[in-house]
């Protein structure tokens, strides 16, 4: 067995970002738009989304549009988003943001959550295979991708939806088991120290991210995610039905040809407790006692996530179906949960989010409707050698270009991370943009503006 492959921990598809949510509206010079269009560029989940939403007035309005380089990631953008809107009629407010932590960051989640995502990959298949020009939900639309990428989106679906074969079955190929694959992963990261992971555990989170100031991140939950990627545990359960919103395929080279596998591909040294768990605005969340955090990530998430969809339910429009009849504090029959449409999620005021084509980046300067028309940019860390001159085109003069540095890719030294962050500044001088000089600027986003002429 060899020392291991040190670059594998962060993976090579982005599952969850590598940096807390982001107001993208409040950071960088205050704005005084009350329509603002924010493009997102292999952001890998809806954190941001989210966060931005929470922030707005009510007068204001608020469209994202995603690009993202695999439909595997944005299928499972919709899933999480479909999951953020669901009603509180349907799902109170503390199992949805339980259910959505599970899809978001377990390997294996219970089979109750399996169910809710097996009806909600059903009816995103049915969004985006049956509507062509005009979105059944103004927050999942698919409309603008290619042919071939929503009947991408579909098949990615249908292998959600398909039921788990028995023992006895010989029809469907062996499921690819998540406990099988999330340990074949640790196996090819750690190599020999493979024997003494825990003591690689302690390490890289003693060492690295609470140095990095993520003290809030428990040992023993961690050390459970990195051993079987279990990270969000909030009740008694059965953590053993494989999430199949976290599998995708991946394609290496084999006696000379190409062979595809199935398995999992994404982060297994950072965590998903970067997204929503690390930072809070409530004090009380981070407070110490003997030198240790009385709260966790894992708590901080819950909080924070569970905020979030109270924001989201105060911009909810007016209901579409008769579903909203049922009282919120009366659980709905599971006949009733079942039925539950695209049409039955919360529609909100003044948002979309529209998903564009893999490679529209390099197309959207040519197309007129786009010139000068994105109030903020946001690159992920992952992305930014995307980022070139063609982006002042579709710019707004008063634009904010926000950039995901490597501060939480734990398998980059301290000289990677600043290294990164100098390209970062250089990609961004000779794409025209000049860093926003403020004290409230960090280590974890790069904020830019257009030079000045």
């Amino acid at each position: 067995m060899s020392a291991g492959r040190a670059s594998e921990g962060a993976g090579c598809i982005t599952w969850w970002g590598f940096s807390p949510a982001r107001d993208l509206l409040s950071t960088g010079p205050v704005r005084l738009e009350e329509d603002f269009n924010v493009l997102l560029v292999g952001s890998g989940d809806p954190r941001h989304i989210l966060k931005t939403i929470s922030g707005l007035k009510n007068q204001e309005s608020l469209h994202v549009w995603v690009i993202e380089d695999s439909m595997e990631v944005v299928a499972r953008q919709l899933l999480l988003l479909y999951l953020a809107l669901v009603p509180k009629e349907i799902m109170g407010n503390n199992e949805k943001t339980e259910v959505f932590l599970e899809v978001f960051g377990n390997g294996e989640i219970r089979s109750q959550t399996e169910e809710t995502l097996r009806r909600a990959a059903s009816q995103l298949t049915l969004s985006v295979t049956e509507t062509l020009e005009t979105a059944t939900h103004t927050s999942l639309n698919t409309t603008l991708l290619k042919f071939k990428e929503r009947d991408e989106l579909a098949r990615i679906f249908k292998l959600w939806t398909q039921p788990r074969p028995s023992s006895s079955s010989s029809e469907c190929a062996a499921p690819v088991l998540m406990s099988t694959a999330w340990d074949y992963r640790v196996r090819q990261h750690l190599g020999t120290r493979y024997d003494s992971k825990k003591s690689c555990f302690d390490w890289d989170l003693a060492m690295k991210l609470h140095e990095k100031g993520c003290g809030v991140i428990n040992k023993q939950q961690y050390a459970q995610w990195r051993e079987r990627g279990l990270a969000f545990e909030m009740r008694e359960g059965v953590y053993q039905r494989t999430n199949p919103s976290l599998l995708s395929s991946r394609v290496f080279s084999q006696n000379g040809g190409k062979v595809s596998y199935r398995g999992y591909w994404g982060d297994i040294v950072s965590s998903p407790y970067l997204s929503f768990g690390i930072e809070t605005a409530d004090k009380s969340l981070l407070r110490t006692q003997n030198g240790q955090h009385i709260k966790t990530a894992q708590d901080i998430s819950f909080a924070n996530v569970q905020e979030l969809f109270q924001s989201l339910s105060s911009r909810r429009g007016c209901p579409t179906t008769s579903h909203s009849d049922v009282k919120a504090e009366e659980p709905p029959p599971e006949a009733y949960r079942n039925s539950v449409t695209i049409n039955d999620l919360m529609h909100l005021n003044g948002i979309s989010v529209t998903f564009l084509p893999s490679d529209s980046l390099y197309k959207l300067p040519e197309k007129q409707k786009y010139s000068h028309f994105f109030n903020t940019i946001y690159f992920s860390a992952s992305r930014v050698h995307q980022l070139g001159p063609t982006m002042r085109q579709i710019a707004a003069p008063d634009a904010v270009l926000v950039v995901e540095l490597a501060k939480y890719i734990l398998d980059l030294s301290k000289e990677q991370v600043a290294g990164f962050a100098e390209k970062v500044a250089s990609i961004a001088l000779e794409a025209e943009f000049e860093p926003w000089r403020d004290e409230k600027s960090d280590d974890v986003h790069a904020v830019f503006i257009p030079q000045r002429k």
